[in-house]
């Protein structure tokens, strides 16, 4: 474990269109990115915090945390339609090329998830750590009440299911019994290996370790910030 560099990095581009600045709005008394800056630094496992920022006023805020920002992300990786493997790919080039540092972990740690406790947190990364299955990466996830065969979308104002092809009849009226347990990804902690990124150019790979976790708030809308 001790052999290990594992860096903690936490996204925060500066479009959020829910919420204006999202990413730095008030979260109990200190920006919402604050929470995962701390938590991270908290951890004596975590070498590193790095914050991936498209904006100079999160950087600053960031590094008064106590996190690094040892670059700015293009604005070009960083529109709404941008995806995690983009900023992700940009951190580890900047790393590994810029810096020769390489780090065998990243935990991803998603400023919208403020919640955490620093006993789980750290659970998290022993479990990924002990694990002897050489899985790709790592995800939180949260048990899921109800099966994606009972869910809906809405076509032409009318109500129709995601398997319709796959199942006949009315399946979506069945018992949730009859189906699979559902885990829903919860953003507690995310972990990544960059060997494997590197070799596939996936981030997370078909042997994904599951982290079970209690339900923790995703801060999305403004109704959000007052709960928690």
């Amino acid at each position: 474990m001790k052999n290990k560099k594992i860096v903690a990095i936490i996204p925060a581009r500066s479009g959020s269109k829910s919420i204006k600045d999202k990413n730095i709005v008030k979260y109990k008394g200190k920006p919402l990115i604050y929470h995962s800056i701390q938590i991270a630094l908290k951890s004596k496992m975590i070498d590193r915090v790095i914050v991936s920022t498209d904006s100079k006023k999160y950087a600053n805020i960031s590094k008064k945390f106590g996190a690094e920002v040892p670059f700015l992300r293009p604005k070009k990786i960083s529109k709404d339609n941008s995806n995690d493997s983009e900023w992700i790919f940009h951190a580890i080039d900047y790393l590994t090329r810029k810096e020769k540092y390489y780090p065998d972990l990243i935990i991803h740690l998603r400023p919208t998830s403020p919640n955490r406790e620093l006993k789980i947190f750290e659970k998290g990364i022993k479990c990924f750590l002990k694990n002897k299955n050489k899985p790709t990466s790592m995800r939180s996830v949260s048990f899921f009440s109800q099966p994606p065969q009972k869910q809906f979308k809405i076509k032409n104002k009318f109500l129709t299911g995601f398997f319709n092809d796959k199942y006949s009849g009315e399946y979506h009226s069945r018992p949730r019994q009859d189906y699979p347990k559902t885990y829903l990804p919860n953003g507690y902690i995310d972990i990544l290996k960059t060997s494997y990124i590197l070799k596939s150019k996936k981030i997370y790979g078909n042997k994904i370790l599951s982290f079970i976790t209690n339900p923790i708030l995703d801060i999305d809308t403004k109704q959000d910030l007052k709960l928690g």
